[in-house]
């Protein structure tokens, strides 16, 4: 990792504690039950005027945690008053609806990210499933492992239990009075739909949520409903717009520790994302699917869960060599697409 890029913190917050890193930020910490073990909350503010960022996946060990959290929270005359969510993926939005209920917290985020979890939760709209098996079939999985994702069922409702029924909007530029100090809303695309991050130029801070992350890369994915969506160039497009923020703006990634360094994260993403797109570009020499080439860019062995996103993303960097006119893209009559080198 570049010399430029700086981590000021030496260890995250145990679970269940709350760490202060700047006036009125605390830190906070839950554990996630796979690879990535871990995801970073926010609580802004203090008193009877606090704002969590995010809440954690929807299970009993996480709402444990929170349970006794909150006990000596409102103990010491604290209250939370709102609640801001990132985006719909569960280890953000698990317990969102929980938490709002108990607290009487209104939940803010924005339109695509709510509608999306509620299609998710309910499978409509064609996220349910047998559609993401039938978009993997088609880029040449195979019916055993298409088997155990219809075996897995619908996971995202096992990570988040209930949705709220209403919600606070956000939109790009936006700027929110939380907590006492004024975030802008800087929307991300290509992780997912409508991405919040939040940055206050008062405290030169940034909440990048899964945006912007220090030592992982962002996973890029592409659904069964958008099968030929350019997710990587989305990505791309949205980190640079971060760039206008000062060079020590401290970072708040969702996953990882905090840092300084965003203009230097911005251009190993760029370089990381070009390198993916030649090395792929690489092997196309003859029509190859996507199943084919996930060991060219996933060089070890993955579970189903890693699967499911690794496969999002091998999709995602055909895609876009496609719509740079340097692949094409060829259904056979097996119904399985292939992509082939144009240079």
């Amino acid at each position: 990792m570049s010399a430029l890029i700086d981590y000021p913190f030496d260890a995250r917050p145990e679970p269940g504690t709350a760490t202060l890193i700047a006036p009125g930020v605390r830190w906070l910490c839950m554990p996630l039950p796979f690879a990535l073990n871990h995801i970073n909350l926010w609580l802004l503010g203090e008193g009877s005027r606090c704002v969590l960022v995010d809440t954690g996946l929807g299970d009993g060990v996480t709402r444990g945690i929170w349970s006794e959290f909150f006990r000596g929270f409102e103990q010491a005359g604290e209250r939370l008053e709102q609640i801001v969510l990132t985006h719909y993926h569960p280890d953000h939005a698990g317990n969102a609806e929980w938490l709002a209920r108990e607290h009487a917290a209104p939940v803010w985020m924005s339109t695509a990210e709510y509608l999306l979890g509620h299609a998710l939760l309910t499978e409509t709209a064609g996220y349910d499933v047998e559609n993401m098996v039938a978009h993997f079939r088609r880029h040449g999985l195979d019916e055993a492992r298409c088997e155990k994702f219809i075996a897995r069922g619908n996971v995202y409702a096992k990570g988040v239990p209930a949705l709220p029924r209403s919600y606070r909007r956000m939109i790009d530029g936006d700027r929110l009075m939380l907590a006492g100090n004024r975030w802008e809303v800087i929307m991300g695309y290509g992780h997912s739909p409508e991405h919040a991050a939040l940055y206050c130029s008062e405290l030169r801070l940034l909440i990048a949520g899964d945006m912007l992350l220090p030592r992982i890369t962002t996973n890029i994915n592409v659904p069964a409903t958008m099968p030929e969506e350019d997710s990587v160039m989305r990505f791309l497009n949205s980190v640079r717009r971060f760039a206008r923020l000062p060079s020590d703006t401290l970072v708040l990634p969702s996953h990882g520790m905090p840092f300084r360094g965003v203009h230097e994260r911005i251009a190993q993403l760029e370089t990381h994302h070009a390198e993916r797109d030649t090395l792929l570009a690489e092997h196309l020499a003859e029509p190859r699917c996507a199943v084919e080439l996930l060991p060219v860019l996933f060089q070890r062995e993955l579970d189903m869960h890693q699967l499911m996103f690794a496969l999002g993303e091998t999709i995602a960097h055909l895609n876009h060599l496609v719509q740079r006119g340097r692949a094409q893209r060829r259904i056979g009559a097996d119904g399985v697409a292939r992509f082939v080198s144009l240079h």
